[in-house]
């Protein structure tokens, strides 16, 4: 029989994590996200906690966890905020587990203990300008030249690419020609700091107004051959592979704040009143929560299930398409049924599904858009 319950080491990361939201998160998110300021004291208190060391072996500064054990913690966090929970979600899954994939023993050794403590955030630049769902148009490059790798290009919409802690981003650039005649694409690690790297202005953004996202420059940026991450020419189809695992945390993610939907609705039906009783006893309000609940609780499921695929070394490309479809369309449409049963107080800033109603519709686009992941599940099942 399934068993979808959550071991006794798991179920006390899920307490500790949802109290660290509620206790140290939610009262100051608010001013930092009308601020667009990035909370860079709450982020190294989950680098404390050992939040970004989660799947990551002891041996380099991490739990000894799994990639579901940060699944969860997303959804714990993203029940309160979702810009803390993409920080978290872009520095593992997009930042340091590359490093920890495809890096050379030195690699690891160099970046994950302070990746894993939440010292230091890693990157990942692969969206360029124009570029889209289409990441296969790298026009970025990077050639060979006296031991360096020489990059010039420029990347767009990067989390965690320019914070007070941000200590690298692996970039996909062009080093060469395939013998088919197809781009040879490479990973390369760039420093924060190296000369020819400039970052750009934080973007002004719908929402996520509390996360780092900007646009990347490199003008004859110089870093060392050895700064090549993986293979040379594997680049793209390394970085593909961690998007697979990233679309599983994303689908958590959404949960997180699906379900966080509920937690306010619930609240606010209870206290308060309309006509003269709590507007909780209309059945119009508890349909929709009701509904609310469903789609939280489904998409669960989905992200459990794929996780349960991946840990099992099954292929799980299908699973992950389907969690993060679903998880994130689930995700704006609580957001949306949210701001309803809340009415005008729903629709301000201050309010937590206000921030919720923002930060939702990002979810349909990030790491591959709703289109992508059913383009992805046809061609899975062989059509087309």
């Amino acid at each position: 029989m399934l068993d979808y319950r959550l071991d006794e080491e798991t179920e006390a990361l899920r307490k500790v994590v949802r109290e660290f939201s509620q206790d140290v998160i939610a009262p100051q998110i608010g001013a930092f996200y009308e601020a667009d300021e990035f909370p860079t004291a709450i982020v190294r208190q989950m680098g404390e906690l050992g939040l970004f060391g989660l799947p990551f072996p002891e041996e380099y500064g991490g739990s000894g966890g799994t990639y579901f054990t940060l699944c969860v913690a997303l959804e714990e966090l993203a029940r309160v905020d979702s810009s803390v929970a993409i920080t978290l979600e872009a520095g593992v899954s997009l930042g340091a587990m590359p490093i920890y994939r495809f890096g050379t023993e030195e690699q690891k050794q160099q970046w994950l203990p302070r990746l894993c403590a939440g010292e230091a955030l890693g990157a990942f630049g692969l969206t360029e300008p124009g570029g889209g769902s289409d990441a296969g148009s790298t026009r970025t490059t990077a050639r060979l030249e006296d031991g360096h790798w020489v990059v010039n290009g420029s990347k767009a919409f990067i989390t965690n690419s320019g914070t007070d802690i941000t200590g690298l981003v692996t970039v996909t650039a062009v080093t060469g020609e395939r013998p088919d005649g197809k781009k040879e694409i490479s990973a390369i690690m760039v420093p924060a700091g190296t000369p020819g790297f400039t970052v750009g202005k934080k973007y002004s953004k719908v929402g996520w107004n509390a996360s780092d996202t900007r646009e990347l420059f490199f003008d004859d940026c110089r870093v060392p051959a050895g700064n090549l991450l993986g293979e040379r020419g594997r680049g793209f189809s390394q970085f593909l592979s961690i998007l697979g695992e990233g679309r599983i945390a994303i689908s958590a993610l959404a949960v997180g704040l699906a379900q966080g939907c509920v937690d306010e609705s619930v609240k606010y039906a209870a206290l308060r009143e309309a006509f003269g009783q709590p507007i909780g006893r209309n059945q119009a309000i508890q349909f929709m929560i009701a509904d609310m609940e469903v789609r939280a609780s489904t998409a669960r499921l989905a992200y459990y299930r794929a996780a349960e695929r991946m840990l099992r070394g099954e292929p799980y490309g299908r699973e992950a398409s389907i969690a993060k479809l679903y998880s994130s369309e689930v995700a704006v449409d609580n957001a949306r049924y949210a701001t309803q049963v809340h009415g005008g107080y729903g629709y301000m800033n201050e309010s937590a599904v206000g921030r919720f109603y923002r930060d939702a519709k990002i979810l349909e686009i990030g790491e591959g858009t709703s289109e992508v992941q059913r383009m992805l599940i046809a061609r899975d099942l062989g059509v087309g």
